[in-house]
């Protein structure tokens, strides 16, 4: 049997990303005549812009504010690159808007700001608002990106949302929640280390002790957070130490992994052996979610016991991917005009994309869903459509299904003919 053809991704993605010159543009969605031209703008043009003058959420119906969201970044904290900057972090941010109308039907258009000031980045995108039906932050470093977020939340009236935060929290929640399906340990029981600190491992933190989890022991570069520790602890981590580690081990990640049940980790390379993972409870969970080389590699990890496996990469079963996630969270809050993403949404999405698997199909090797699984926003948009009107935060009224048609009719449309 010949070897498949290896690729140089490097090569191939400069020459793709060179050939493009960008990998999106605007098109109009009505061809451009004589007749229309008129209508588009001028002097048509100003009869939606009287109507929007005087009730402004008129807008919605007249713009594609409805179904646009900016993707903010500063290039601080760009994937596992750090701080490049905002031109280099442009391509990331096209990629994210191809994701968003790819898997979402969602139109998403990529904004790199020139200043890495929190107080600076908050008016902007405040001044931005108004062109937009939400903000997906992006790859802004921890900890400004919390204090962004929360005041954008506070300060606007369009949904906003920090995707490495609460997009890797959802699917890391949608696993374990399959993997309690086949395992017979109860959540509140179970005892959970989280190697890594920043923006994405706090986020876990907090949604995995809201869905009802105990027992978790956050590990940064110092070892063990505890209250009272001192060392290195900022502000988001002296407010999580209050419901975490209540046990208050203290030591190194090799020392408080002993009889653990799950090892989570959004930290580096290599930061978990065979032998950490000999040391946890029995049957451990082991997501190592470092990318592009996970805090150890999978067949390491089962040769050491793990029995429930997932990672960041695609060449891995049960994949981690924020994919999952943020189309079908944007395409249901967009549905319902949402004001805000909550907690409750959030959760929702977990439990749809956990939900795409059936008690059946779970295997270890499958509880995760495949990150082009085209069921995936529709079902998301509709649990996250139903929880924000529960919640009172949309500002219209659809019904679960009708929702889901319509992303699914806009997802469908999108891809026809397209094979993944």
């Amino acid at each position: 049997m010949k070897n498949k053809k290896t690729i140089d991704y490097k090569k191939a993605a400069i020459e793709l990303h060179q050939k493009l010159r960008g990998k999106i543009s605007v098109v109009s969605k009505s061809p451009v005549t004589k007749d229309t031209l008129s209508l588009l703008y001028t002097p048509g043009v100003a009869e939606p812009c009287r109507l929007i003058a005087v009730k402004k959420e008129l807008v919605y119906n007249y713009t594609a504010r409805h179904n646009m969201i900016a993707i903010v970044s500063d290039g601080s904290a760009v994937l596992g690159l750090g701080n490049i900057g905002p031109e280099a972090g442009l391509p990331v941010m096209e990629g994210k808007a191809i994701l968003f109308k790819t898997f979402g039907g969602v139109d998403a258009f990529p904004i790199c700001l020139a200043t890495q000031d929190t107080d600076e980045i908050v008016k902007t995108v405040k001044h931005l608002a108004p062109s937009f039906g939400g903000i997906n932050l992006e790859d802004i470093s921890a900890p400004r990106c919390f204090e962004v977020e929360k005041r954008l939340i506070q300060e606007t009236d369009i949904p906003i949302f920090h995707d490495d935060q609460h997009g890797t929290a959802v699917v890391v929640l949608s696993g374990l929640i399959n993997v309690f399906k086949m395992d017979k340990r109860k959540i509140g029981n179970v005892k959970i280390v989280i190697n890594g600190a920043g923006a994405a491992g706090l986020a876990i933190t907090k949604y995995l002790l809201k869905y009802g989890f105990k027992h978790i022991i956050l590990c940064d570069r110092h070892g063990a957070i505890y209250e009272g520790r001192g060392e290195g602890l900022n502000p988001s981590k002296e407010e999580i130490v209050k419901v975490t580690n209540l046990n208050r081990e203290i030591g190194e990640l090799k020392d408080v992994i002993k009889g653990a049940d799950i090892f989570l980790g959004v930290s580096v390379a290599a930061a978990l052996t065979q032998a950490m993972v000999k040391s946890m409870a029995q049957d451990p969970i082991v997501f190592a979610m470092a990318n592009p080389d996970p805090e150890i590699l999978p067949p390491a990890a089962k040769n050491a016991g793990a029995k429930y496996i997932a990672t960041g990469r695609s060449d891995f079963a049960n994949q981690i991917n924020n994919v999952l996630a943020f189309p079908g969270i944007f395409r249901g809050t967009l549905e319902v005009r949402a004001r805000v993403i909550n907690d409750e949404m959030k959760i929702a999405a977990s439990l749809a994309i956990s939900s795409l698997i059936s008690d059946q199909e779970l295997s270890p090797e499958y509880f995760i869903p495949k990150a082009y699984d085209l069921r995936i926003a529709p079902k998301v948009a509709r649990f996250v459509a139903e929880e924000a009107i529960r919640t009172e935060v949309a500002r219209l009224k659809k019904s679960g299904a009708q929702v889901e048609k319509e992303a699914r009719k806009l997802i469908d449309t999108r891809h026809k003919g397209t094979k993944f």
